[in-house]
């Protein structure tokens, strides 16, 4: 209860904070500082004149607040975002403004309207902030710092103010901005907010306009070389050709006389138009090479850091597997269980960039829904990828099961505990070449070691 009575209070402190910053320029900031100041010492009016200067102050303010009930200016803006960005990695948009009010407009600035909902208490609990353990005490037990972290990461951006040039009636003008995303995923815009100040410098008025956007941001990728698994091609039933519509698909090869139990969709009815009897389509199967990539998602308390290396290990894998002529299945668990394939004219590499740049991780489900999702499937499986967050006894158990089923593996485990260098193989003991542990915040070498070691 006390936890959640922080929770709303913190929303307070944010919304309040983030209009003051909005609204106040540093010089006004400066005087609501003063105003507090001389508002303290003034109490006394027979001891301090410092009331006097809290009401000159005061003042101030309210001419600010009162002339920005004139600002009555109209503008359009519009955006050139790019088709994605990618994290940490620096990006550049375009802003285009028209002014649309019947004077010049001057001394403008921009502010960017990112949305960014609350967090709720269960991800408030869960989630903890990278260096959190660093904090003094106060800011560990009461909390607002990672709150703040997490609005910041829900925004996606740190965007600034954009002083804008002169804008004549009807006329536009541009502006470059550069920003780099902070996190993965969608980054959705609002709008913007054009802000002029009064004529002491202290207030903005503003005029919001709606400009809404979104702009795809992609995990890190990193270089990673073919890795070639032992496995051979396995029979699919049917083939590659129907698999993104209906789960299984065939080849077309020749047309032959309906037979009872063949399926209404392998009808053919244009011949059986023509001829007057049911025809169906005969397919042939087909074997061929099909990989798993299997994505961890399950953690108790999330690790910012381990995730989001776990991410962008499955991505660089997923990045270099478009060269290979296979199928590549995408397996994880987020709100149920997902399997994406891709290749052979099924979903593009684009579209399976946007789904590992979409991925939560799993707090309240148990692994043993993964692990029923693949061994589902296991019988399609010429080898697969395992990119596990832990190494415990039911990670084990479940990569002894796909050993157990002749499946080819490459195990990574990515962690940020100081013995991963030192993690027993297990199930892999026998293959050591094939075990793989990696350090959360060292990714890119640990994939470039193993790049060297399985050339």
């Amino acid at each position: 209860m006390v936890n959640q009575f922080l929770l709303r209070n913190f929303r307070l402190v944010y919304l309040v904070s983030y209009w003051v910053r909005c609204r106040f320029t540093r010089a006004g900031q400066l005087v609501l500082a003063a105003i507090v100041a001389t508002g303290t010492l003034g109490i006394d009016t027979e001891l301090t004149v410092a009331y006097q200067v809290f009401t000159l102050l005061v003042a101030l303010i309210l001419v600010g607040i009162i002339s920005s009930v004139l600002f009555r200016a109209r503008f359009r803006v519009s955006r050139q975002l790019p088709a994605f960005g990618t994290v940490g990695e620096v990006l550049t948009y375009r802003i285009t403004v028209e002014n649309r009010s019947g004077q010049t407009q001057r001394d403008l600035v921009l502010m960017e309207n990112l949305e960014a909902k609350f967090p709720s208490y269960t991800e408030f609990k869960h989630i903890r902030q990278p260096g959190e353990e660093k904090q003094n005490w106060f800011d560990r037990m009461v909390g607002y710092p990672r709150w703040a972290w997490l609005m910041r990461q829900r925004r996606g951006v740190d965007t600034s103010e954009y002083a804008l040039a002169p804008i004549p009636p009807g006329k536009e003008t541009e502006l470059s901005v550069t920003v780099t995303p902070l996190r993965r995923g969608y980054i959705r815009f609002a709008g913007t907010v054009i802000a002029r100040p009064d004529p002491f410098g202290l207030f903005r008025a503003f005029a919001r306009t709606v400009a809404q956007d979104a702009l795809l941001v992609l995990p890190p990728r990193y270089p990673v070389s073919e890795i070639q698994l032992p496995g051979s091609r396995r029979y699919q039933q049917g083939g590659v050709v129907l698999a993104s519509s209906v789960g299984d698909a065939q080849e077309f090869f020749s047309l032959r006389d309906y037979r009872p139990g063949d399926p209404l969709r392998h009808i053919h009815w244009r011949a059986w138009a023509r001829r007057g009897e049911p025809v169906v389509k005969n397919y042939q199967d087909e074997y061929f090479v099909r990989h798993a990539l299997i994505l961890d998602t399950f953690m108790a308390t999330f690790e910012h850091p381990v995730f989001e290396d776990a991410i962008s290990a499955a991505a660089s894998f997923t990045y270099s597997a478009q060269q290979q002529d296979a199928l590549l299945d995408v397996m994880f668990v987020g709100t149920e269980a997902y399997r994406f394939t891709m290749g052979r004219s099924l979903s593009s590499i684009d579209s399976m960039m946007e789904i590992l740049a979409c991925v939560e991780p799993c707090l309240d489900k148990p692994f043993v829904e993964l692990q029923q999702l693949v061994t589902h499937h296991a019988s399609q499986l010429s080898g697969a990828i395992c990119i596990l967050l832990a190494w415990d006894e039911t990670r084990q158990a479940f990569v002894k099961t796909l050993r157990g089923m002749g499946i080819p593996l490459l195990v990574l485990v990515v962690s940020d505990a100081a013995s991963i260098p030192d993690l027993d193989p297990g199930p892999m003991a026998d293959q050591p070449q094939h075990f793989h542990p990696l350090k959360a915040g060292r990714i890119e070498e640990g994939l470039a070691a193993l790049r060297i070691e399985d050339r």
